[in-house]
């Protein structure tokens, strides 16, 4: 499933206009990172969220998507998530604080926010779009539109992976990494299949559902997921087939936007192969969006 990041990415050195905003000092990652738009009038907000256990700043190195957004008037936020595979009430009150302290230092109006991330960042991200939409009245933005890279939409799936990841014993890496992760999914919100009722909570998508879950409140927006869909790396390196990739679930997913109507899903193909900072191969990257014309995307979703 590739579902999170475990790296130790060197911070490259901050580009010129990059401000650390602390919002909240009484809290672990109480701050956000800001680039304002080479030119004074904003277009809008990119909210950006790194991978599980990452620090904002472990963006810089893996994607360019802040430069491309700052030449194209658009202001960019990035926060992270913590060691957080969900937007749980913790993770949500934070978003809500941070994004509430962004509006008022930038003047930004609630409908100027496009919100996604990488890998648990993704996951984080449509989750919280799908209670901004639901909770318009109480949320403190309106996103316009959301997107994944390579993230684990769907948390029965993830716990599914996890076992099966360590059944292979194969990659050292992978097993080290669904013990850790599924120890703390453990501790914190159960076994699923004794505590169904908060896992379809926090879950951005149930595949296993016949009627829609918490993706219907994303009917009206338009949605991405990116993935590189290169299997034959996955069983060489990794031993994994597509059902252990997060594609399968957010093909699902977008299939089942399709069908509701929501004509403005889809589901992006690597163009190019995936690789980190460091010069490694790998299915799990930034790298896998189209800079340039992801942002081109993000200032027609705010047009809309």
């Amino acid at each position: 499933m590739l579902s999170i990041l475990f790296c130790a990415c060197s911070l490259s050195v901050f580009g010129q206009g990059f401000e650390r905003v602390v919002f909240n000092e009484k809290i672990a990652n109480g701050y956000y990172l800001a680039l304002m738009p080479k030119t004074d009038a904003i277009k809008g907000v990119l909210v950006l969220m790194p991978g599980f256990g990452e620090a904002a700043e472990n963006i810089f190195p893996e994607s360019k998507l802040p430069n491309v957004a700052y030449a194209n008037g658009l202001l960019t936020i990035m926060i992270a998530g913590g060691q957080k595979l969900y937007a749980d009430e913790g993770v949500t009150a934070r978003l809500n604080d941070c994004l509430v302290h962004v509006k008022k230092k930038y003047n930004v109006a609630p409908n100027k926010f496009i919100i996604g991330g990488f890998s648990a960042g993704g996951a984080i991200s449509v989750r919280y779009a799908e209670y901004c939409l639901e909770k318009k009245t109480e949320a403190p933005i309106i996103p316009q539109a959301v997107f994944t890279v390579d993230s684990p939409i769907d948390l029965f799936a993830i716990w599914d992976y996890f076992e099966r990841e360590k059944l292979k014993n194969f990659s050292e890496v992978g097993v080290a990494e669904a013990n850790f992760v599924s120890e703390m999914m453990l501790n914190e919100i159960g076994d699923p299949s004794k505590n169904a009722d908060r896992y379809n909570a926090l879950t951005p998508f149930n595949k296993q559902l016949n009627e829609p879950g918490n993706e219907k409140y994303l009917a009206s927006i338009p949605v991405r997921v990116y993935h590189d869909i290169d299997v034959e790396w996955q069983l060489k390196n990794r031993r994994r087939s597509l059902f252990d990739s997060n594609a399968l679930e957010a093909s699902e997913l977008i299939s089942r936007l399709l069908l509701a109507g929501n004509n403005h899903a889809e589901f992006m193909t690597a163009k190019r192969p995936g690789f980190r900072s460091n010069g490694m191969r790998h299915t799990h990257s930034w790298s896998i969006v189209d800079e340039v014309e992801m942002i081109q995307w993000v200032l027609k979703s705010l047009d809309q």
